[in-house]
């Protein structure tokens, strides 16, 4: 039975290498590349997988880099459903500069996703059986795809099922009104919320309990990066501090969260433990190198360290 499931509509191959220096105006010798499954909803599904848990990752893919894709994800082991698109699926680029160990970001637009496409986005996730006890939409939108994509996806959730939102901006902001279970914002998307800077945890206790007097969200987790987070209910608030561990990359830090923290919340966990083993998944991921995301063994660890 599938009780997590995702949906990503903006997938990539996320490509990471490393050179000395990164230049301007010169040819660059990168290393060899390696290539990883990428964008929010599948990498949520991956690190499921990686700490133990099972998941059903729909995605859209088109073209060769889409065809890649979906070898990546079958060499592992991933349960997945590709909805094909006419565009070619997206390429992000991460470089390592050695000189001074910088990361270099570079994320592309990913394709067009017209209407028919998006009706029938809709439609495989609303006819997907047994009903999920978790549906995670997560990553950006590609362009065409409307604003309220993810308060379409909320809406049309079968009763029972939960819906996690891990998005920004509009997307953010329009998905709260359909009312969804958990939302993971950092501190500059939650005032973006509230159209207000938020300058102390008394800010985002305020902003997060009114987002849930009005029905817009059940669980509020507030990202504080190394800071760890402030977790918000109606029963009240709390800070929890992320372990300390040395930084390797950052990609896949927030995905490797909001999969600890739904996997948690399966096994039976409170908010509480679920989103400090969604803290420790997290911290597991920035210990690994280019895109790799957490390892099952790292995250058990600093779990247990934190308690």
């Amino acid at each position: 039975m599938a009780t997590i499931v995702t949906v990503t509509v903006n997938p990539a191959i996320d490509t990471s290498c490393s050179v000395e220096q990164v230049v301007p105006e010169r040819k660059l010798r990168c290393s060899e590349p390696h290539h990883d499954p990428g964008g929010g909803g599948l990498n949520v599904a991956r690190a499921v997988r990686r700490l133990g848990g099972e998941a059903v990752a729909f995605w859209t893919g088109g073209g060769a880099l889409g065809q890649l894709l979906g070898r990546l994800l079958d060499e592992e082991g991933l349960d997945h459903r590709a909805i094909r698109v006419e565009g070619m699926t997206r390429e992000s680029l991460t470089v390592l500069e050695t000189s001074t160990t910088l990361q270099y970001r570079f994320g592309m637009p990913g394709p067009p996703l017209h209407s028919q496409e998006v009706q029938e986005c809709l439609s495989h996730v609303q006819g997907f059986r047994p009903t999920p006890d978790y549906l995670v939409l997560s990553g950006s939108l590609p362009p065409g795809a409307p604003d309220d994509l993810y308060a379409q996806f909320a809406r049309q959730a079968p009763a029972g099922c939960r819906v996690v939102l891990d998005a920004s901006g509009n997307a953010l902001q329009l998905g709260l009104g359909a009312g969804v279970y958990l939302i993971k914002p950092n501190v500059r998307e939650l005032g973006q919320l509230a159209g207000r800077v938020i300058e102390r945890d008394k800010d985002i206790e305020a902003i997060s309990q009114r987002l849930i007097r009005e029905g817009r969200v059940e669980v509020v987790v507030a990202s504080l990066g190394a800071g760890g987070a402030v977790v918000v209910t109606a029963e009240g608030a709390e800070r929890l501090r992320a372990p300390t561990v040395e930084i390797r990359s950052k990609v896949g830090a927030g995905d490797s969260t909001v999969a600890g923290v739904v996997l948690a919340l399966t096994r039976g966990s409170s908010v509480r433990d679920a989103v400090r083993f969604g803290m420790a998944a997290g911290a597991a991921a920035v210990m690994t190198e280019g895109t790799s995301l957490c390892r099952r063994e790292d995250a058990e660890r600093l779990y247990q360290e934190m308690e």
